[in-house]
């Protein structure tokens, strides 16, 4: 292999699955570098479990772990979430808002331990490696950065699994069952095998967090949450950190079988990729903000916020976190987010989210105004000048001729207009 540099030391992201458990040892055997394994804690629990023994045993150096849970919430899923933005009508970012923070430590990791490279187990067909790279330039484009997936001759998983079995490296994926999985505190996904073919069902088995709706309980449960300036800060008047908050409604939301995703998305690099994501507390916390917001924003306001969730959901899968518009897109969502602070009640029920209350101190509903009873505050008269101003463009269009679809009009005579 040909090498542009010498590579010393490299911090891998380190997941402990099997892409990257056959990435040390295929780092030392290619450049001949030491190999520090550093693991991201944002939510993954039992995955966590043994990861710096089946490190050192692969060949690493030193097994350095973060545990970011309460900094991923707060820090990248609340703000995501205020946005209201979701990447292509379903998913809810799960992945694409956790590869920059990893990235962000990997990188702080690299410092410390005088590294002068980055590696990560993206293969070169998804959107990770994209997400995991942008990162490392926007934070230090010093760091040599290696891909082995775009380097290296294995071009499967089973040839993956092949390789750590000659390396005697302990994995749990088998050529029966193999599912590509991403875990942490605001979603599971489920890709490869079986869901290679989207005509197909997903088996019932895949699914972790969540039961299905045939199995869920045949009682609904309501669930009020609490916001501050669009932060979720309780459930049910029961205050959580960020990271407890996620959890506390991801058993609930999962015990009633809401979250699950089934999408077929068009991925950065071009090609589409059929996944399933179970986001269970994520799905509960996006539906409960929404009703807020429509008690408390006005509709210029909600209806530009719409616009910019789809840019900001874009910017997030793409991998552009740290860009200057992904920021200034934060700071106008923060601007509008003072009055989205009070209570929503919702029913869950089979897979539904189902609104039931809201109230904020902040509501622009005014029932004295909305009213269809005897009032003061409204002159229904009123609405017929309103209405005359506000439809004349229409009116002006229709006494020029102009096509109305589903209507034959007499065509416009531009004749006269035209000079001898």
């Amino acid at each position: 292999m040909k090498k542009e540099q010498e590579i010393n030391k490299v911090v891998l992201a380190y997941s402990g699955g099997l892409d990257t458990s056959v990435i040390v040892p295929w780092l030392k055997e290619n450049y001949g570098c030491e190999v520090v394994c550093f693991c991201a804690d944002v939510g993954q629990i039992e995955e966590l479990d043994g990861l710096e023994e089946k490190a050192i045993a692969s060949g690493a150096s030193q097994f350095v772990i973060h545990d970011m849970k309460e900094e991923f919430v707060e820090d990248y899923i609340f703000p995501t979430l205020k946005a209201g933005a979701v990447y292509e009508r379903k998913y809810l970012l799960g992945t694409s808002m956790a590869r920059p923070l990893i990235s962000k430590h990997q990188v702080e990791v690299a410092h410390q331990v005088g590294a002068d490279a980055v590696a990560h187990g993206a293969t070169g067909k998804g959107n990770d490696q994209v997400r995991f790279e942008l990162t490392y330039a926007a934070l230090d484009p010093r760091l040599k950065v290696i891909a082995p997936w775009r380097e290296w001759d294995i071009r499967s998983r089973e040839d993956a699994i092949n390789y750590a079995k000659k390396h005697n490296v302990p994995v749990t994926v088998t050529e029966k069952s193999i599912y590509s999985r991403d875990r942490n505190l605001w979603h599971l996904s489920h890709e490869g095998g079986l869901l290679e073919d989207p005509w197909k069902e997903p088996d019932e088995s895949m699914y972790l967090l969540s039961t299905s709706p045939e199995n869920a309980p045949d009682e609904p449960e309501i669930v009020e949450i609490s916001f501050d300036s669009g932060n979720p800060v309780a459930i049910n008047g029961v205050q959580y950190s960020p990271a407890n908050l996620l959890m506390k409604l991801n058993a609930i939301g999962g015990t009633h079988a809401i979250g699950r995703v089934d999408i077929v998305e068009g991925r950065l690099v071009g090609m589409k990729s059929h996944g399933v994501y179970e986001t269970p507390g994520g799905t509960i916390l996006l539906a409960a903000h929404r009703e807020l917001e429509s008690l408390v924003l006005d509709r210029q306001t909600i209806q530009y916020k719409d616009i910019v969730a789809l840019k900001y959901a874009e910017l997030v899968y793409d991998g552009m976190w740290f860009s200057p518009l992904r920021e200034a897109l934060a700071s106008f969502v923060d601007t509008t987010q003072g009055p989205v602070t009070g209570e929503v009640r919702l029913k869950l029920y089979k897979g539904n989210i189902i609104p039931v209350g809201r109230k904020s101190k902040f509501s622009l509903y005014r029932e004295d105004f909305a009213t269809f009873g005897q009032e003061d505050v409204y002159d229904q008269s009123d609405a017929e000048g309103f209405i005359h101003l506000f439809g004349l463009p229409l009116q002006v269009r229709a006494l020029n001729g102009l096509p109305v679809s589903g209507l034959e009009m007499q065509k416009p005579n531009y004749s006269r207009f035209k000079r001898d």
